[in-house]
């Protein structure tokens, strides 16, 4: 709230914390012609984790086609550059290079080469349960009316 982390003021635990402060690898995706997340603000939010193993992609499109348009779909299109130390978004265009298609094959492989092993993915509610039909009771909550008693079996 209030851009606290983005301007040095966050505190975590009486703990400050900021940007500069991460030292992850990150990877951040931006959509060129984003409304809501301008992809220059995206870009100085990379160039402010100095320590972090980043990789800036810029998707085309806008905010939600930018981020969900799938490889299938064969459309749009995404630059990459791995230099992130370019003062301006357009700097770092100049040396982008631009593949067509979906974003998600690049995520995949930047994913992949910092992921352990493949493992089969877990039947839902084979453990605990099934808590209820989707899509859920949350769906239909309203804020001036109380939620009806869970179904959860863990809470029975």
């Amino acid at each position: 709230m209030k851009n606290v982390f983005a301007h040095g003021r966050l505190s975590v635990r009486g703990e400050p914390v900021a940007l500069s402060d991460v030292a992850i690898p990150t990877y951040h995706l931006a959509a060129k012609e984003d409304h809501i997340a301008p992809a220059a603000s995206v870009y100085r939010g990379v160039r402010e984790m100095a320590q972090s193993e980043a990789r800036f992609v810029l998707s085309g499109s806008g905010h939600i086609a930018g981020v969900i348009n799938p490889p299938a779909a064969e459309k749009y299109r995404y630059w990459t550059n791995p230099n992130v130390w370019p003062a301006t978004l357009e700097a770092w265009e100049k040396d982008a290079t631009e593949t067509p298609g979906s974003w998600w094959p690049d995520w995949e492989a930047w994913l992949g080469g910092r992921s352990g092993r493949m493992v089969i993915a877990r039947e839902p509610g084979a453990r605990l349960g099934v808590i209820e039909p989707a899509p859920g009771t949350y769906v239909k909550a309203r804020f001036d009316r109380p939620l009806p008693p869970s179904r959860n079996p863990v809470e029975a």
